[in-house]
């Protein structure tokens, strides 16, 4: 069998890798049911075992004492597939571990790698954020969406984390978010939240509550350092709690039942603003509503509501905001 290995001399990371910060076995969709037939080197620093048809993990796996990052995504790794990862003490330096894409109904045990600065079960069967306390508070990324969770819990030891991402699972409330002050993005997408609660999280820089049960946008005022707000898709009836997000480059309210715009005419930094399938009546005083960014917008939609059908439509909103680059998917630069 041929492999994709390749050597380089690459940027070291660390003093303890050199030249072997680039070597890497990649293995993407050669459609393996086993490794029996693959040679793997002891020096690998990453390991890309991406769409195959492995149920069962190789225990020379295990012994790479020098590997940095494994990929299995898109495999056929169940509970019991991934447990002998547990056990795997001589890989210490592990940082980066994606098990997305497989077969999973729990968190497996990654409590070993105490450097983990990645961490991937998206698109499992994951029931329960049980066993994430076990994961190292070196943790950065962690990724565990489209499974079947419903409560944000055991995640309060993660300090550094800086991006957490739980979209569509069935969570029905933000909590114990209170510890996670490095926290730049929250991905809550398609779930069965009800009310903002940020916790207190000041640093944040990017939310997304797409596809929930929102009816209000209050509880997003101390997020001060805010530059990328989603709130599509929710029933959200009136635009308040922006006026304070003095970095907010981009909203996106569309698809709510919002009859004007409120609450962003001091904002200055907004560049992208969704407003589409709405029920905005009239393209009047939304120069106004938007007046604090009249120069750095870009793009804005407001299609599918009723002020769309409106005479001289584009024309109008290319006076109010003289450096439009596009409106609604009509791209004029």
């Amino acid at each position: 069998m041929e492999e994709d290995l390749h050597n380089g001399s690459g940027e070291d990371e660390g003093e303890d890798e050199g030249d072997l910060s680039s070597c890497c076995l990649d293995l993407t969709s050669f459609q393996l049911h086993d490794l029996g037939d693959v040679e793997i080197p002891e020096e690998l620093v990453e390991l890309d075992l991406t769409a195959n048809r492995l149920s069962v993990l190789d225990p020379r796996i295990g012994r790479l004492s020098r590997l940095r990052k494994l990929s299995l995504r898109q495999n056929l790794f169940d509970d019991e597939g991934v447990d002998p990862i547990s056990q795997w003490d001589s890989i210490p330096g592990l940082q980066e571990l994606v098990l997305r894409d497989n077969k999973l109904t729990k968190i497996p045990d990654v409590s070993i790698f105490k450097g983990l600065l990645i961490f991937d079960v998206s698109f499992n069967e994951v029931s329960s954020l049980n066993g994430l306390s076990k994961v190292s508070n070196t943790l950065k990324e962690l990724y565990v969406s489209k499974n079947e969770v419903t409560r944000m819990e055991e995640v309060e030891h993660l300090h550094a984390l800086q991006i957490l991402e739980l979209g569509s699972n069935r969570l029905r409330v933000m909590e114990n978010l209170e510890a996670l002050t490095n926290l730049q993005e929250l991905w809550l997408g398609r779930n069965r939240i009800r009310s903002v609660n940020l916790c207190g999280l000041k640093c944040i820089r990017k939310i997304s509550l797409q596809s929930n049960r929102l009816t209000s946008m209050a509880g997003f005022q101390e997020c001060v350092a805010l530059e990328e707000l989603y709130l599509s898709h929710n029933g959200i009836t009136k635009m308040e709690g922006l006026s304070t997000l003095i970095n907010l480059r981009v909203l996106d309210v569309s698809a709510n039942k919002l009859t004007s715009i409120n609450d962003i005419e001091n904002l200055t930094m907004l560049e992208d603003l969704w407003l589409n399938d709405n029920q905005i009546a009239s393209l009047e005083g939304v120069d106004l509503a938007v007046a604090g960014s009249r120069e750095k917008l870009t793009t804005i939609y407001l299609e599918r509501n009723p002020c769309g059908n409106s005479q001289d439509y584009s024309s109008t909103l290319k006076q109010f905001f003289p450096n439009l680059q596009q409106i609604d998917s009509d791209i004029f630069i």
